[in-house]
Formats: C-alpha cells, sequence, structure tokens
C-alpha cells in the first residue's frame, strides 16, 4: 500500500508542477498582449486644448442675440452676442457692464448660453432679476422676444 500512496502523492506533485507552470505561461502571455498594445499606434488624448474645447462648444451651443430696448447704461439698438457665460452688472470684471444703472448690483445675473436655448440666472441681486415682467428665481430659460429686465435695463432675445 505504501507504493500506491507514493505514487498518488507523486502524481499530485506532477500535477501542482505543470498547473503553476501552466499559470505563469498564462501571466507571461496576458503581459506581452498588454505591453503590446501599449508599444503600438500612440493613443489620443482625451484631454482637449482650451481652442478645441471653445470649437466644440461652438458646435453644440448657438450664440444668442440680445437687442438693449432700454438702458441708462447701454445704447437703445445695441446687440449683446452671447457665446459663452456672460456676467451682467456694475462690477468692474462683470461681462457687460451696467456702470451707470444704480439699480442694478455689482454681478446682478449671469447669461448661459446652452443647446436648448439661452438662459438666465438672478446672482443674488438686490433688486432682482425679471423675465416677461415676473421676477426670477434660480435660472430660467429665455424664449425668444421675451424681454430680460436687470436694474434699469431692459434687453430683448431676438429669435
Amino acid at each position: 500500500m505504501t507504493i500506491d500512496a507514493l505514487s498518488a502523492d507523486e502524481t499530485l506533485l506532477l500535477l501542482k508542477v505543470a498547473f503553476l507552470v501552466l499559470l505563469y505561461l498564462f501571466i507571461v502571455l496576458v503581459m506581452r498582449s498588454a505591453t503590446k498594445d501599449l508599444a503600438g499606434a500612440p493613443q489620443e488624448s482625451i484631454v482637449l486644448r482650451a481652442a478645441e474645447a471653445d470649437a466644440a462648444r461652438a458646435k453644440l451651443v448657438q450664440p444668442a442675440r440680445l437687442v438693449v430696448v432700454s438702458s441708462p447704461a447701454l445704447p437703445p439698438g445695441r446687440v449683446l452676442t452671447v457665446t459663452a457665460p456672460t456676467v451682467l452688472g456694475r462690477h468692474a470684471e462683470a461681462d457687460v457692464r451696467l456702470d451707470g444703472d444704480d439699480f442694478a448690483s455689482a454681478r446682478h445675473a449671469r447669461l448661459v448660453p446652452r443647446a436648448d436655448g439661452l438662459w438666465v440666472e438672478d446672482l443674488g441681486s438686490t433688486n432682482g432679476t425679471f423675465v416677461g415682467g415676473k421676477r426670477i428665481e434660480g435660472a430660467r430659460r429665455l424664449r425668444p422676444e421675451e424681454t430680460l429686465t436687470v436694474g434699469q435695463t431692459e434687453l430683448r432675445l431676438e429669435p
């Protein structure tokens, strides 16, 4: 019986060694395959440069045109083309400065062009932001021909 037991132990040892050899061979093949893909053609980056990002955004977002109806700060009839998020207010860093409008806050409202239209958001102004004569809370999409009031400045969205 010791001869049968000894041959069974040797068989198990040989199976273990064969399993380990196959396992190492599999790992080597996987590593070779992974490094082969890395050495091939260079992979393009998904990070866009600023100019590329602006070009991609421009394809998705149509510029919005606002016409000044009346304003103590802007000449009537002036057209404001909004192609990127734009802040309206009296602050020196506002994108559209409303210096002569005493009822406009420093950072009064933000205009954001999106794929579905132009959105306006009140930035916590003292006197509020109005669309069609109604005070808005949070962000709201402007419809063509609607009037936006920021302080004493009235703007109309062109279709």
